[in-house]
Parts: C-alpha cells; structure tokens; sequence
C-alpha cells in the first residue's frame, strides 16, 4: 500500500527511497469500515486523510435535518475540514466511509515536523492544495453556471467514477437534488 503513496508524491516531489522510508513514520494508517465516521460535527480535527484504497465522503446536516455531501475522496485523494485542521478548532463537518477503506492520516504537528525534515514535502503539499482548490472552484462556477441537468451530466463526464461507485442518493446529495429529483434526470436522459 504504502507504493500508491510514495508514487503519488512523486507526482509532485523527488523523494529517496531512503527519504520516503523515513516520510512514511509520519502517517499512520488505518482500516475504515463502510458507513464508519472519522470525524463527527463538533470534534476537532485532529487528521489529514489519504485514501490508500476505498471511498470517503465530506458531508454536513443542513437546516431541513439532511445530510448535504460536499467532497469525495478515493485512492490518492486528500481530505479534512482544511479550516478546522489547520486551526485545530470544532468542525461542522462529517467524514465517513462510503466502503470499506484503507487509509494513512497524520496530524497536524506531524505534518509540520514532516515539513521542518523534508522540504520537498512542501512541494508535494502545495501541489495537493492548489489541485483542491481548483477542483473547489471548478464545482461553484458548475453551481451557478449549469441547470441541474447540466451539472449532473458534468458530474458524470468529468467522474464516471463516482456513477459506478458512489450510490445514487449520495451523488444527489452532492449535486444538491432529492434522490427523487435525480432518479427523474437519469430516466429522462436514458429515453
């Protein structure tokens, strides 16, 4: 497992096998069962997650009582509550495995002591946060841009992925419809 995260990083960042023997003492790893939360609304975030194998799901209860999914992550995706990670404060947020997944983490301390040992590593970080962003970005300008139908479609194009994989009330809830709503899009783009 630990070869998926050494060739992610070397996406980014050139690391000694040597070097990234020592890198990997920074994380921990752990077996996350389906529907197993790691984060629940009013704890601190204390972990950054990297999908090793499996699918995790970012997601918060809104007014109305619903779950409102704002992320994914599957192999080689990261995921947290940046603001609460970062800050080290209560998060509004749930993190939840939608399958069985394997997953390294570390924490904030950690992390900065991995960035004080190995430089290269603020690289590989930067590179990880800018992708995010961009992804973040990419997602609102869909919101505001495309009707639902629209965005589904885009949804499906851009991660076809997520269709196989993610079951249909929790792409509803991403995209921001009622599972009715979306069973509605799928029949009519089928006939």
């Amino acid at each position: 497992m630990s070869e998926i995260f050494k060739k992610h990083i070397s996406k980014f960042a050139q690391v000694s096998d040597e070097e990234f023997e020592e890198i990997k003492t920074y994380f921990s790893t752990k077996e996350v069962a389906k529907k197993e939360n790691l984060l629940e609304a009013g704890q601190i975030c204390r972990h950054h997650y990297f999908v090793l194998n499996g699918l995790l799901r970012k997601f918060y209860i809104n007014e109305k009582g619903t779950e409102q999914t704002t992320e994914f992550a599957i192999e080689t995706w990261w995921l947290t509550d940046n603001f609460a990670y970062e800050k080290q404060v209560p998060t509004q947020f749930y993190i939840q495995a939608v399958e069985k997944s394997i997953i390294l983490y570390i924490t904030i301390e950690k992390q900065e002591k991995l960035l004080e040992a190995f430089p290269v590593m603020e690289r590989y970080f930067r590179f990880v946060y800018q992708r995010a962003y961009a992804a973040a970005q990419k997602r609102i300008q869909f919101l505001f841009s495309f009707s639902k139908e629209e965005f589904y479609l885009q949804a499906v194009r851009n991660h076809p992925e997520f269709v196989q994989r993610v079951p249909q009330y929790l792409i509803a809830s991403y995209l921001g419809f009622t599972p009715e709503y979306l069973s509605e899009i799928r029949k009519r783009l089928l006939s």
